[in-house]
């Protein structure tokens, strides 16, 4: 019950604010309980110093939670982010970000799912965020 990547992508361009679809951000891989999405390096996402800012990699992974659960449900439905919590462990200059999102609970009103966020060339994660959402469909 998973999705193409084309399904996914419909998602993306459908159920997303301009600003959301602004980051660029792509998927790679879906699977039955988890997505792959690529964000792209651009300096307009970095802060002072160079580094990716902590507001993009969040809003990535908060978006590549939707494709997950997504992809654990077989299609879309309405869903909201009731909690998510991110912990930076590196900055992240120059390289784009690999977003691993996986469910880890699938109920029928609530999905809970680990994120791992990986700049591309490194085998260290940059973040690491946990998320709680509420199905409303």
């Amino acid at each position: 019950m998973t999705l193409t990547l084309a399904e996914a992508e419909k998602i993306l361009a459908d159920h997303f604010a301009p600003w959301v679809l602004d980051l660029g951000l792509a998927v790679v891989e879906t699977g039955e309980r988890h997505a792959l999405l690529r964000l792209p390096w651009s300096g307009r996402l970095a802060r002072e110093g160079g580094g990716l800012s902590g507001q993009a990699l969040m809003a990535a992974a908060d978006t590549a939670t939707v494709i997950a659960v997504s992809a654990a449900r077989g299609a879309f439905v309405p869903m909201t982010t009731v909690q998510q919590s991110t912990s930076f462990q590196r900055a992240v200059v120059g390289a784009d970000v690999l977003l691993d999102a996986r469910v880890t609970k699938l109920g029928k009103r609530m999905a809970f799912a680990d994120i791992t966020m990986t700049a591309t060339g490194s085998e260290d994660p940059a973040a690491r965020a946990s998320a709680v959402y509420a199905l409303l469909g």
